[in-house]
């Protein structure tokens, strides 16, 4: 009970060096390949739910748009297997720290916005200025507007970031209450344990959706821009 609460959140070290890298590296390692001409279930069913991701995100979009689709593909298998990986005891999740999260939004919004500015300036411009907008308000609505513009990749770092751990936090403090409570009355234990299996199941919910929501709105900024 004398735990840190954020103690879980510390970037890990091994013989004094950083091992966020390694763990960046280990989700990859853990998506199946097959090299035979048929497949198993557990890969036909990976492809199935890729292919059915891929199609609903790239269905507005333009020939241009779906060159991004082996990099969005990838981005929300990362994002979910990192979380998913973050679940399990003792474990480190890579997407509470809002350092990393923003190193993947930034780069992506980015990528965007440049490609929005040099496929359809005019269009890109005209985000800016709203058609009809009175003369007195343009200068306000001009800053208003590049404001919300610069914010984007904040927010979908922000939103990963507090989503993934507060859901963490949420579970450290109902399993420390489970685990005081233990020994004090064992009915309310158990009422508290079964309240931690729904919410242990509510997360992995809520990685699925952080992942989906994050690639989707970038996937929703590509398409302003293409």
């Amino acid at each position: 009970m004398n735990e840190n609460l954020f103690a879980s959140f510390i970037a890990p070290t091994i013989l004094g060096l950083p091992a966020t890298v390694l763990i960046i590296l280990f989700p990859p390692l853990l998506i199946p390949t097959s090299k035979y001409l048929i497949n198993n279930r557990l890969i036909t069913t990976q492809q199935w739910l890729i292919k059915l991701t891929s199609k609903q995100m790239m269905a507005m979009h333009n020939t241009k748009g779906r060159t991004w689709s082996l990099m969005l593909v990838s981005l929300i298998i990362f994002i979910a297997t990192t979380n998913l990986l973050g679940l399990l005891p003792h474990s480190f999740t890579p997407t509470t720290q809002l350092s990393m999260n923003l190193a993947m939004a930034i780069p992506l919004w980015a990528g965007t916005v440049i490609m929005g500015f040099r496929s359809k300036i005019k269009n890109a411009l005209a985000h800016f200025l709203p058609q009809g907008t009175p003369t007195p308000l343009i200068p306000m609505l001009v800053i208003i507007e590049t404001i919300s513009l610069l914010i984007q990749p904040m927010a979908l770092a922000v939103r990963l970031t507090a989503n993934i751990t507060a859901g963490h936090l949420l579970m450290h403090l109902i399993g420390s209450a489970t685990l005081a409570m233990s020994t004090i009355n064992l009915p309310s234990t158990l009422i508290i344990f079964t309240i931690l299996i729904l919410l242990t199941i509510l997360e992995i919910a809520v990685a699925l959706i952080q992942a989906y929501v994050f690639t989707l709105l970038v996937s929703l900024y590509l398409h302003d821009n293409t």
